[in-house]
């Protein structure tokens, strides 16, 4: 399925200069949805995962279903003072300043083979970010999954020994 034709690109949004991919309308049409979906399922099945791990907010639209379908846990990655009990976090920088991500401490058990998701690999900051909050639990990290692939921002340079399944590129 050719999952570009779902995608709707909003010219200078959020700022000028910016050709924003919006997802909405793949996650409108259920069954282009949900072949995103099977896809990321197969592959995490290949990896035999125990876990999947999403960054907020749109990893968790990817993330739950696939967690669902595969009858695994899913772990919320979430800005700081979102998650109600104890965290570990970390910062990582933003284009003009820096942001903290945050994950339960008891999220992820030593061990387990753990998929991260998002919507979009742009820079790579953030999933950088996630993989390192799984890490510090004990977590391994088998696969990373993305709907889109922004390729010019060479977000793949920060995951360099990681797989990545991604199902669009731009």
């Amino acid at each position: 399925m050719d999952y570009k034709n779902y995608i709707k690109i909003v010219e200078d949004w959020p700022k000028e200069g910016i050709q924003f991919k919006d997802i909405t309308p793949l996650m409108d049409n259920g069954k282009a949805y949900k072949a995103a979906v099977d896809e990321i399922v197969e592959y995490a099945r290949q990896k035999e995962i125990d876990i999947v791990v999403g960054p907020e907010a749109r990893g968790f639209i990817v993330g739950c279903p696939v967690s669902y379908a595969l009858e695994v846990g899913f772990a919320p990655v979430r800005k700081e003072g979102k998650l109600p009990r104890e965290v570990i976090k970390v910062d990582y920088g933003l284009e003009y300043g820096k942001n903290v991500l945050t994950i339960h401490k008891d999220a992820i058990k030593a061990g387990q083979r753990v998929l991260i998701t998002d919507d979009l690999l742009a820079t790579g900051g953030t999933i950088e970010a996630t993989i390192n909050l799984v890490e510090q639990l004990g977590g391994v990290v088998v696969g990373c999954a993305f709907l889109i692939e922004l390729s010019y921002l060479n977000g793949l340079d920060k995951l360099e020994g990681y797989d990545v399944l991604t199902l669009m590129r731009y």
